[in-house]
């Protein structure tokens, strides 16, 4: 189904039409990502350094705290694909242990946070698959992850891209595809010098279903590096 005839007449910004549900299987995703030190090699902004890599398999997702007994009864949010790349998310109560494994099983993973009354004391790490997929630094209670996998029965439309370094030094950010059984392609590069880079779309990049995506990017010196995008998801 063509982008445009997902709309509908209303008077709203299009971006509060979509969060609302004003828009015909039309809806949004913001994502967003810090990295601590990003030096000289590129790497993926995500709060796990170095290069995100994506499992390869579905399995249980085990969800441990650094700070182990002290987060006992920390309620922690996650949600990603399963095996068929369909959405789907649970709660989970890390035990006396400040861990737990769950009973659903992740092919990716999109976020996690904190839920509930009670902050996280240490850094929580969510491995799938063997990898580190996913962690919530203290300091936020909240993945800062900038990947994604296009859901099935979806479309996604990148509409806008944007990185900023912390120290006055060189950077340059690229957009990172990959489909279903292909490979990794460059497909934006943004430059910057000492200030923030955005890069919005008015013919926005159509990705199909099962696409994953991250952002990474390098610098003239380690510094910290932080980015955004936002995408439209059209179900098919």
């Amino acid at each position: 189904m063509p982008f445009s005839t997902g709309q509908l007449t209303h008077n709203l910004e299009v971006g509060v039409a979509i969060v609302s549900n004003k828009k015909e299987k039309l809806s949004g995703i913001h994502k967003f990502g810090y990295n601590s030190s990003v030096g000289t090699a590129y790497e993926t902004i995500w709060d796990g350094g170095g290069v995100y890599t994506f499992p390869s398999s579905a399995t249980t997702a085990t969800v441990t705290s650094a700070s182990g007994a002290t987060d006992s009864g920390v309620q922690v949010y996650i949600e990603g694909l399963d095996a068929n790349y369909v959405v789907q998310s649970e709660t989970v109560t890390l035990n006396a242990s400040g861990t737990f494994t769950t009973t659903n099983t992740y092919l990716r993973l999109h976020r996690a946070y904190v839920a509930g009354s009670t902050a996280a004391s240490g850094d929580i790490t969510i491995t799938v698959d063997s990898l580190t997929v996913a962690k919530i630094l203290s300091a936020y209670q909240q993945t800062e992850m900038l990947v994604y996998t296009v859901p099935a029965g979806h479309t996604a439309y990148l509409l806008q891209v944007d990185a900023g370094v912390q120290k006055e030094k060189e950077i340059v950010a690229k957009i990172m595809t990959r489909e279903e059984n292909g490979v990794f392609l460059t497909k934006g590069i943004l430059a910057s010098f000492a200030t923030p880079v955005a890069r919005k779309f008015d013919i926005p990049m159509m990705l199909p279903e099962k696409t994953d995506i991250r952002i990474d990017a390098k610098a003239g010196a380690t510094t910290e590096i932080t980015g955004e995008f936002e995408i439209v998801l059209e179900a098919n």
